[in-house]
């Protein structure tokens, strides 16, 4: 028996990506998976392909920039199958740009998803795994975060508050509880598509399509973090292609 079978795992971002790999490769390894995502026809369908295979999967429409919705996802884990094990906050946006471009609706569009949609897993995540004495929060971040370079000051700012967030949530956990951050280089998904700026976002498209590497890559590191015995807490990975400076 793994360390990740009989695991129930919340998964944001769930729809496409490194979120709809982890959920597909947690699901193999006999976690049940609750997948989160607005795009609610997409997670139905992962839904209905994880079940196919034999696995448990429920979706739950869910927004990060609504508490809500974190809310109904935690919730869901509890009550349908009596615990939540693991919580990734993985959803995420990166509409890059020069800060001479003032695109502030981006700015806000970013820290209201990739910071306070992390905060909002957080508050509704703690008090269960405080009382079941339990629980592990897994946080994507991004090589962006390690190395600043223009366009990318206002994204590398949210992972990195996220990074301290988690460090911070790490020293406060206490001996039942474990943190652990992600950092993913270029990955095939779909962040380009959140991208405003033209030129940022060929850019980056480029930059994928000649060197990313397949979300499946950061599924099999969250996979190891997860299936770790209960005292072994991995604190921070990073993924990046070999290529990527």
């Amino acid at each position: 028996m793994s360390g990740i079978e009989g695991k129930v795992v919340a998964i944001t971002g769930a729809s496409s990506g490194i979120g709809e790999a982890t959920a597909l490769l947690l699901a193999e390894r006999g976690a049940t998976v609750v997948l989160g995502a607005r795009r609610s026809d997409r997670i139905e369908a992962l839904a209905a392909r994880i079940a196919g295979a034999g696995g448990e999967a429920a979706p739950v429409a869910t927004d990060v920039k609504r508490r809500a919705d974190l809310s109904r996802l935690v919730a869901t884990a509890r009550e349908r199958y009596g615990k939540l094990d693991v919580l990734v906050s993985n959803a995420g946006i990166s509409p890059i740009s020069p800060l001479d471009d003032l695109r502030v609706e981006d700015w806000e569009e970013m820290v209201d998803v990739n910071i306070k949609g992390v905060l909002y897993g957080i508050a509704e995540a703690l008090p269960v795994f405080r009382e079941q004495g339990f629980g592990h929060f897994v946080h994507t971040l991004s090589t962006a975060g390690l190395t600043i370079v223009p366009t990318m000051s206002v994204y590398a700012g949210t992972k990195n508050a996220v990074r301290a967030i988690s460090e911070g949530l790490r020293q406060e956990a206490g001996e039942s509880l474990r943190v652990t951050t992600v950092s993913p280089g270029y990955t095939r998904t779909g962040l380009a598509d959140s991208i405003t700026d033209p030129d940022a976002r060929s850019a980056i498209q480029s930059g994928m399509d000649k060197i990313a590497i397949s979300p499946d890559a950061i599924a099999r590191a969250i996979a190891f973090a997860i299936e770790q015995p209960a005292g072994v807490d991995v604190g921070e990975i990073v993924v990046r292609p070999t290529a990527q400076s």
